[in-house]
């Protein structure tokens, strides 16, 4: 038997540590590089920048501003369902925790060796981990949206007073920051879904991971998606 990482019936061995540490690293490396891609490769979340900065500057000159308050109002409905998607999870997997024998039996019809309670628990706090920063992060995402309908509405509705452009573009970046939590919720809630590939085994863990990080990457850096939003970009 493999030397145990941890001192609990039914150890984990050195494949289950290499495959969540693996999971954790992916996880930040694919964070850092999306928000910090090289200047030549802009990532997706990097090119829409320019574009919230572009809509605060039309957004000066457009007579009414209903449309600009519906954008937002869909914006935070999207924070919002995340949100309330992520707490149903969590107190899922929190009833989960409570009651793995339901595991515990598909785990014997697929011939997989006896795996003790504890160790089922930890699989689903792990994911879990993933689900609750999402969480939080939706909910930060969707305050910052209400800051920047603020910011909005206190754009002068004269296009030739000094404080209508520096005024729309700090809500731009307000905007911007609520995208960039936005953006790290979502990425969560892949890789908690990877992190589901645990209860499986270390192998099927690494397998997931690594399926979430071709998705992530493609979908920043190789959608047909990027190729229409490098058209004219602002």
């Amino acid at each position: 038997m493999e030397n145990s990482i941890f001192d609990i019936p039914g150890p984990f061995t050195r494949a289950d540590a290499a495959a969540v540490a693996w999971l954790f690293v992916s996880w930040y490396a694919v964070g850092w590089f999306t928000e910090h891609p090289p200047k030549r490769f802009p990532s997706v979340s990097v090119l829409m920048k320019e574009y919230r900065r572009e809509w605060m500057r039309q957004f000066v000159t457009r007579e009414p501003r209903i449309f600009d308050s519906n954008i937002l109002a869909s914006l935070r409905e999207g924070t919002a369902f995340f949100a309330s998607a992520c707490m149903i999870a969590i107190g899922g997997g929190l009833a989960l925790i409570g009651n793995t024998d339901q595991l515990a039996g598909v785990a014997r019809q697929f011939d997989m060796e006896h795996v003790p309670a504890l160790k089922w628990e930890i699989k689903i706090v792990v994911a879990l981990f993933f689900v609750a920063n999402a969480l939080l992060r939706f909910i930060w995402s969707h305050r910052l949206f209400g800051y920047c309908a603020i910011m909005m509405a206190a754009v002068p509705n004269e296009i030739d007073d000094a404080n209508a452009v520096p005024r729309a573009l700090q809500a731009a970046e307000i905007n911007i920051t609520a995208a960039k939590s936005f953006n790290s919720g979502l990425r969560c809630v892949y890789f908690a879904l990877g992190a589901l590939g645990w209860l499986a085994g270390p192998l099927w863990l690494i397998v997931a991971t690594m399926a979430v990080l071709a998705i992530t990457i493609r979908r920043e850096f190789a959608s047909s998606s990027r190729r229409v939003i490098l058209e004219r970009l602002p």
